[in-house]
């Protein structure tokens, strides 16, 4: 089995007290794997998956955690319009003319760098990666939910993350979605050479960290133990966004999910 996208949902949502609307009820969390770049501009089984997870979500604001922007300290964006960031080559010219036109949110800017221990500080360098708005582009086509991408700390390790994460969760109650963008199972060179897979690195890895979100999600502090991990995470910043994701879940939580064949993009 591998899964493609997962969604932590509240199993009994309740009417909480919103930073941006106070009759929204408890935000879900959710981990997609973005796959390649040309899902933005496409139609198929991938992108319909990610528009069934999140159907019937209407949050005041969205946080963007993409595996596409790392930095050492930790950052989010400061803008009051995103720009759309083409970090990418070698694709046709449509994906270049995409534009994602989010505003960002200061409110919620505010909130975050206002976080003791994690020195969050606000950047105008970035905006909205093809992590966030190639997901953004399907969920919410309209653009207007307001957006703030957080960066990856690539000086901090798998607890640091988990951390950071932990005091992020009550924004779940303040109207605000947080989505992790990323990959499972991220090694592309691997698969350049052999794009026939599915790999049993692939599949073993892919099964463990299944498990481990089914049953005991710290588990996934401990994920460079699982069988096949260093060929499946040959660099974290594709797996950091689901440490996020879960890390903010809870036990009043249920696990919603979306897998597909051998013949999947978690493959690569």
């Amino acid at each position: 089995m591998q899964i493609t996208a997962s969604i932590v949902a509240p199993s009994c949502p309740e009417q909480n007290q919103a930073m941006f609307n106070t009759q929204l009820p408890r935000m879900p969390v959710a981990f997609l794997a973005h796959g390649t770049p040309m899902n933005a501009i496409g139609e198929n089984r991938f992108t319909q998956s990610w528009q069934q997870l999140i159907a019937g979500v209407t949050p005041s604001a969205i946080l963007m955690i993409s595996a596409h922007w790392e930095t050492e300290g930790c950052f989010v964006t400061g803008q009051t319009q995103l720009p759309t960031i083409h970090d990418f080559g070698g694709f046709p010219q449509p994906l270049f003319d995409m534009q994602y036109p989010a505003s960002g949110s200061m409110e919620l800017q505010q909130l975050l760098t206002a976080l003791p221990d994690f020195d969050i500080r606000p950047s105008e360098n970035w905006g909205l990666d093809h992590g966030s708005w190639s997901l953004l582009c399907h969920l919410f086509p309209s653009a207007d939910i307001p957006v703030v991408q957080l960066s990856l700390n690539k000086q901090w390790d798998t607890q640091q993350h988990w951390q950071l994460a932990v005091a992020l969760a009550p924004l779940r109650d303040q109207g605000v979605l947080v989505i992790g963008s990323g990959n499972i199972v991220h090694n592309i060179q691997r698969w350049m050479r052999d794009p026939h897979g599915p790999f049993d690195y692939a599949r073993n890895f892919d099964g463990a960290v299944w498990s481990a979100l089914q049953h005991d999600p710290k588990q996934l502090l401990n994920w460079r133990s699982f069988n096949g991990a260093a060929d499946a995470v040959p660099t974290p910043e594709h797996w950091w966004p689901l440490i996020y994701i879960a890390a903010m879940a809870d036990d009043n939580d249920a696990l919603r999910s979306t897998a597909f064949g051998d013949q999947s993009l978690e493959d690569c």
